[in-house]
């Protein structure tokens, strides 16, 4: 991966985002690093990139996001990567039903963020990524989109946020097919990562004992990932020239969850 590549990462103001961000900028990589709310996270991610490019755009707004590429195109002229790494979604046991007067508008924000907002974002930023001799494109999405709200995790997975994660997988492969031959776009499926739906959310906090050790029985590789894991898998994609429309699954075996192989009985022949 060559220097001065231009990069748009969505989220970097925390965790996963963050770890991202560094990867991509250990890498040569020029940054732009859009931030919406936490404040005070995107305080911390201007002053440790003050280097790059980060700026204040509500991404589930047309408008805004137009904006973010106009300045995009202005200081860079093009695009070599996007990390489309933007979801807000609700947990059970943090939110609880949708149906109570507090969560009004909780079903349409996971909507909004997890799926319309990149939509908006890889829509306006198309024409800076042909621009490139060759752009690649991350989609990240979770593993809501497979398991829906069920078993040990239906307690951090919402209904809409497994919704929202599935449509990911659609806008995956179309965009593949738009972007080729130069563009190529992939999905980054993450499971149980501290920061995002492990250790360091406050519904992992929420969680009794009993309920922690379930999700980690229920992982193979018996613990939550770490956003630096997330980070090596992201420059894979990155650097996997002859794959595009495919998903990378990152999440410690969930999906196959806990059962174990039985031995292979004698047989009766």
């Amino acid at each position: 991966m060559t220097a001065q590549q231009n990069a748009l990462v969505l989220g970097a103001s925390r965790g996963i985002g963050r770890a991202i961000a560094r990867r991509l900028a250990a890498e040569g990589m020029r940054l732009c690093l859009p931030w919406f709310d936490w404040p005070e996270s995107a305080q911390e991610m201007a002053a440790e990139f003050s280097s790059h490019l980060v700026l204040r755009a509500d991404l589930r707004k047309p408008e805004n996001v137009a904006e973010l590429a106009a300045q995009i195109e202005a200081e860079f002229g093009c695009l070599h990567v996007l990390i489309n790494n933007i979801e807000r979604g609700g947990m059970p046991i943090v939110h609880g039903s949708y149906s109570r007067p507090v969560n009004s508008g909780q079903w349409q924000l996971e909507l909004e963020s997890t799926l319309h907002a990149k939509q908006l974002v890889f829509e306006h930023c198309l024409p800076l990524l042909r621009r490139a001799e060759q752009a690649a494109v991350v989609n990240i999405s979770s593993i809501a989109a497979v398991i829906g709200r069920s078993g040990p995790a239906g307690l951090l997975f919402s209904d809409g946020y497994a919704a929202a994660s599935r449509g990911v997988a659609s806008l995956t492969e179309t965009w593949a097919r738009l972007g080729a031959p130069s563009i190529r776009v992939n999905e980054l499926m993450l499971g149980l990562i501290d920061s995002r739906h492990g250790p360091g959310t406050r519904g992992w906090s929420l969680l009794r004992e009993a309920e922690r050790a379930a999700l980690l029985e229920h992982t193979p590789l018996r613990r939550t990932g770490r956003p630096e894991e997330a980070a090596e898998a992201v420059l894979f994609l990155l650097r996997a020239a002859f794959m595009t429309g495919a998903t990378l699954r990152l999440d410690g075996g969930f999906v196959l969850g806990g059962q174990q192989v039985p031995e292979l009985p004698p047989g009766v022949l």
